[in-house]
């Protein structure tokens, strides 16, 4: 067996799915092994590299180096100048850097510096222009009058940071791209309105929707709007998408350029000399470094003064006000439409189909397909100890799974901790302990369910407060607790991913990242129920099926009225809350950290927090 092929069974024993690269020998033959195996182990193995006969050229285990900038090149990890260096800690690290193709908040945000949409959201909830030169109107003629289309132009003489010009044809290349079943992308939700987008001009992009769209501020804005390039992409446009390099080191519109990224661990840019605003003082080098936890985060920044920005401050309130004490930065909250909660399977995690499909259809769980013990269960959950002694201000207790903007917020539902009414409707739907085991059990199974979630000290305490409520009322809980590098993870491999729930219940947190919920709350209609078939890339992880919620969202989609609209979303929301499909927890702020040396950090909760990265300075 020669060097190289052990090489590439060294990786494929441990399971892993590699970058290609391409290397030349001296005899100028092509080969194409995983950048990873041989990029890493000829850094970390030196008795792999050592045995090599041949010569290779290595093309790609380093970056590609950029055109100059005029920057000192850096050493890949190590900092250069304070206060060139700006500095952002990501406790959950970054996989990927293509929005389209990621499950993870992480992600976008990291895709974020680089890549961007035609607008976004500001926290006002106003439309800020980005690759468009203005934002569409009735009287500017962007919108149509019958609701069934929209133009936006392009702003002049924007490039990539390879030097090739933006175009419309790049916009319509991304929605053939995302639009595509065999790429799998994770964004369609945002699409499904439209019919068709075409380029009037290079400058001049025209969406066209299957019918009355209310929602036309949904395609290609906010950090699931980014626009990819067609250069770049074309040729990894189908079920070979994920395995395009621009991935990995993405050719982006925005301020910073990627010029390494290691997944899992750190993505480092460095200023885009071409981007469109000349005039902007940006830092030379930005390092978004992922792993930890969010305690070290947070005190990184708030304490140490090591970082300058933390991501998502999952931490214990009385924690989190004692790090504030260290007077290195500020704790930044605001709330928008996210809301942490439970997620029932509504499928046999322990089923499998004969292809091996776990949580499929064919096979409905055993328990959760009865609302009695769904709601059941929803009385078992103690949202006001959770909020009071975990969150704190960071946190509101909800009934509610469509949260925000604050009009979205339905009236109708009420929560109760009440363990007797539990106890009750679990013995009403036949569930009791027959062999005085103390777990319930009907027909010779027994009431036993996994409940996972991503690593965290909050969470995991979130889950022993419920944990210890269940087992209380007779149900054996098993608590799994899965990286969230894992977790949050677009791999569709992989089976402990959020879509691919092989578990009884999990918890995360999720919303809309748009003003408007259309996108949002589509995540629960029959089509969007993430399976084998469609490479588990879809939003319904409980695998909710019900028509007459499908009926109400179909409604909304084309409903012109904003007050009839509301009312839409509402139902739908109580279809939700009176099903007991997904049990909400608490209104989730988004609570970052920022350092009192940087100024310009502008968040919205209806984009990545990096979307105005541009805008950052040090003080």
């Amino acid at each position: 067996m020669s060097v190289l092929s052990k090489l590439i069974q060294y990786y494929a024993e441990r399971g892993q799915k590699l970058e290609k690269v391409y290397l030349k020998s001296e005899r100028q033959q092509d080969f194409a092994y995983p950048k990873s195996l041989l990029c890493n182990l000829l850094t970390n193995h030196h008795i792999f590299a050592l045995s090599l006969t041949s010569v290779f050229f290595f093309t790609a285990c380093s970056s590609p180096k950029p055109e100059s900038s005029g920057t000192k090149e850096s050493t890949p990890g190590v900092s250069s100048n304070n206060s060139d260096t700006l500095r952002l800690l990501y406790w959950q690290a970054p996989t990927i850097l293509n929005p389209h193709l990621s499950q993870g908040i992480k992600d976008f945000h990291a895709s974020r510096v680089t890549y961007e949409p035609l607008a976004s959201y500001d926290k006002e909830g106003k439309l800020i222009p980005f690759l468009a030169a203005q934002i569409p109107t009735l009287e500017n003629g962007g919108l149509a009058k019958d609701g069934k289309s929209v133009i936006w132009k392009l702003k002049q003489g924007i490039k990539w940071s390879d030097g090739q010009p933006l175009t419309a044809q790049d916009v319509v290349f991304t929605y053939k791209f995302l639009s595509n079943p065999a790429v799998g992308a994770t964004t369609t939700a945002y699409y499904e309105a439209v019919k068709n987008v075409e380029a009037i001009d290079d400058q001049t992009v025209k969406i066209i929707f299957k019918d009355v769209n209310p929602a036309w501020s949904l395609p290609f804005v906010g950090q699931s709007g980014a626009i990819l390039p067609r250069h770049i992409f074309e040729k990894y446009s189908g079920a070979n998408a994920r395995e395009a390099p621009a991935n990995l080191l993405p050719v982006g519109t925005g301020p910073y350029r990627v010029v390494e990224f290691k997944p899992g661990d750190i993505v480092i840019y460095e200023a885009n000399p071409l981007f469109r605003e000349t005039d902007r003082s940006l830092f030379k080098r930005i390092e978004l470094k992922g792993g930890g936890d969010a305690t070290s985060a947070t005190r990184s920044v708030l304490q140490t003064g090591d970082s300058d920005f933390a991501w998502n401050l999952l931490v214990e309130a009385p924690i989190l006000k004692q790090l504030e004490a260290g007077g290195k930065g500020k704790v930044d909250i605001i709330f928008g439409g996210l809301a942490e909660r439970i997620f029932l399977n509504q499928t046999d995690p322990n089923k499998a189909t004969k292809d091996g499909e776990r949580s499929s259809l064919q096979f409905p769980h055993p328990f959760f397909s009865d609302r009695r013990v769904r709601q059941a269960f929803n009385y078992a959950v103690d949202r006001d100890t959770i909020t009071q002694q975990l969150y704190g201000p960071t946190g509101r207790a909800t009934s509610n799974t469509l949260v925000g903007p604050d009009i979205y917020n339905s009236p109708n539902t009420k929560y109760e901790f009440n363990l007797k009414k539990a106890a009750a409707l679990l013995d009403e739907a036949g569930w009791k302990d027959t062999n005085n085991n103390g777990i319930r059990d009907k027909n010779g199974i027994e009431m036993k369910v996994v409940f996972q979630t991503g690593v965290n000290p909050l969470r995991q305490k979130t889950q022993e407060i419920i944990k210890q409520a269940l087992t209380s009322i007779g149900v054996n809980v098993e608590l799994k607790s899965i990286d969230p590098s894992i977790y949050f993870s677009g791999d569709p491999s992989n089976p402990d991913t959020v879509a691919r729930f092989q578990a009884d219940m999990q918890m995360f947190t999720n919303g809309n990242e748009n003003t408007d919920p259309g996108a949002y709350m589509k995540a629960w209609t029959c089509a969007e129920i993430p399976q084998k078939k469609n490479n588990w890339s879809r939003s319904n992880s409980s695998r909710y099926c019900n028509p007459e919620y499908d009926k109400l969202w179909q409604q909304s989609s084309t409903e012109l009225n904003p007050k009839k609209r509301q009312q839409l979303f509402i139902q739908m929301n109580d279809l939700l809350i009176k099903d007991a499909i997904v049990i909400p927890l608490v209104v989730k702020a988004r609570v970052s950290g920022i350092s009192n040396r940087l100024t310009g950090v502008d968040l919205t909760p209806w984009d990545a927090d990096t979307w105005n990265i541009k805008d950052w300075r040090r003080k």
